[in-house]
């Protein structure tokens, strides 16, 4: 359940922590399904102040911020991690300027496809020196898989998934139909392993109206195949105006994205199946039902 605290109360803390003068004004943003979030002007520095009940995804950022921001992939700056109490944990990071890419008006977004498109080739060619190993990553950049095939095909293991749990409200046939493709998918599945920010192209990407000002929230990230990231675009196209722009400017930029069809259909579906998984597990039925439509869609079935 997301935190509900004061702003009062939380600001207040971390000025202290941060051996800060009070803030001056602040304003909620948008939030993550999991945190809340306050822009802050601290003296004639604005930030932005997030608190959730683990503080490992902030952890995540700021190794993301330290090792691999640049000119071409702007992650703002982590300047504070921090703990409100026992429950809740803080991050301060810089405030970048822009809105997200999701709140950009339709007629804006296909300007600004490029400059996505340009921020993840920056992202998948990151350098990953003194990084390790395939999938999620934690704050010292080790990797939680032996492979990138034993990432993917981690959505069909049961120690990872409990599916039996949440099967009472799925179609089991129908969850098999999408399972399939991801076995048939398996022994040509690609080594390759680079940084994936694997959470892009909607509320994580901040925008000027022609750059891309910041690259946020770092927190599922992975090391892998940066076509993952595409698959991303590609799976939600149908929910978000700014993830159908983005999928029609890689169809008609780059065509021969088509030759890794069958990678960009198991990615999506891994990406499905997770998000059945989540909303099955969270009793989403209204989430619940789209995923599973789209799974459909993206399966042929």
């Amino acid at each position: 359940m997301k935190p509900r605290l004061s702003p009062e109360s939380i600001i207040a803390a971390v000025a202290r922590d941060m051996d800060m003068n009070g803030s001056s004004d602040w304003s909620p943003v948008a939030e993550g399904e999991e945190s809340q979030a306050f822009a802050v002007r601290f003296g004639d520095d604005e930030y932005i102040v997030r608190i959730n009940r683990s503080a490992d995804g902030f952890h995540k950022d700021g190794f993301c911020y330290r090792r691999f921001a640049s000119p071409k992939l702007p992650i703002p700056e982590i300047a504070a991690i921090g703990r409100l109490d026992d429950e809740y944990a803080y991050c301060v990071s810089r405030r970048a300027p822009g809105i997200t890419v999701q709140d950009t008006s339709p007629a804006e977004l296909p300007s600004v496809a490029g400059a996505v498109a340009r921020v993840m080739e920056a992202i998948a060619g990151a350098d990953m020196t003194g990084t390790e190993r395939y999938g999620p990553f934690n704050a010292q950049g080790i990797g939680r898989f032996a492979s990138w095939r034993d990432y993917m095909m981690s959505i069909l293991d049961t120690n990872v998934y409990d599916w039996e749990a949440v099967m009472p409200i799925l179609d089991r046939k129908r969850i098999a139909r999408y399972m399939q493709p991801l076995e048939a998918f398996a022994p040509r599945c690609p080594e390759v392993r680079r940084l994936v920010h694997g959470d892009f192209g909607s509320n994580n990407l901040l925008t000027d109206g022609g750059r891309i000002t910041g690259v946020i929230d770092w927190s599922e990230a992975l090391f892998g195949d940066p076509l993952y990231d595409v698959a991303n675009i590609f799976y939600w196209r149908t929910w978000l105006d700014c993830m159908e722009v983005q999928a029609r400017y890689f169809e008609r930029q780059h065509p021969e994205i088509a030759r890794h069809a069958e990678a960009l259909r198991s990615y999506q579906l891994r990406i499905g199946l997770d998000v059945i998984y989540q909303s099955a597990a969270a009793g989403d039925m209204r989430f619940l039902e789209w995923a599973m439509a789209r799974c459909g869609a993206v399966a042929g079935s």
